[in-house]
């Protein structure tokens, strides 16, 4: 199953982990470095529920943002 939310269609995107060091210079430091820049994924928060689809239940992955916001009717 693909990590997309059923409901708004969220989905992971990329992103960068930068890995500094040195002491920042309103610290007192010179100032910091970059030292490694790793491609990352930011994956959206989602749950599998039972939720009622086209008159039926059926198991969706649908992001905590959506279940919040009460955009999922859930099957009793």
């Amino acid at each position: 199953m693909s990590k997309i939310c059923s409901v708004c269609g969220k989905k992971p995107v990329a992103g960068r982990t930068i890995v500094r060091r040195g002491l920042a210079k309103k610290k007192g430091g010179v100032g910091q470095k970059i030292t490694g820049i790793t491609a990352r994924r930011f994956l959206p928060n989602l749950k599998t529920v039972r939720a009622i689809v086209d008159g039926t239940p059926q198991r969706i992955r649908v992001c905590v943002k959506c279940l919040k916001a009460g955009k999922v009717k859930k099957a009793i």
